[in-house]
C-alpha cells in the first residue's frame, strides 16, 4: 500500500481521514496475506478517496501564488 503524502492527509476531512486509515489497515492486512490482487482494489479506493484533498491542496497553492503575485506587483508599483 502506498501512503498519501502528509500534505494531502492534512487536507482530508475527519471522516475522510478515518476512512483512509481503515482502508489502509485493510490493505496492509491483505498484503501480509499475500493477497495483492485484493489489495490493489483497496489501493484504488484510497486513491479515489484522496482526490478531493489533492484538489484542496492545489487550491491552497493557487491562492498563495495569487497573493505572492499581488505582493510582487504592489512592490513594483512603489
Amino acid at each position: 500500500m502506498r501512503h498519501a503524502s502528509i500534505q494531502v492527509r492534512s487536507k482530508l476531512t475527519k471522516e475522510e481521514l478515518e476512512r483512509y486509515e481503515n482502508l489502509f489497515e485493510v490493505g496492509k492486512f491483505l498484503e501480509t496475506e499475500n493477497r495483492y490482487d485484493l489489495a490493489y482494489f483497496v489501493q484504488r479506493e484510497v486513491d479515489l478517496l484522496i482526490l478531493p484533498a489533492i484538489e484542496r491542496l492545489k487550491e491552497g497553492s493557487k491562492e498563495r501564488d495569487r497573493l505572492t503575485q499581488d505582493f510582487i506587483e504592489q512592490k513594483n508599483e512603489e
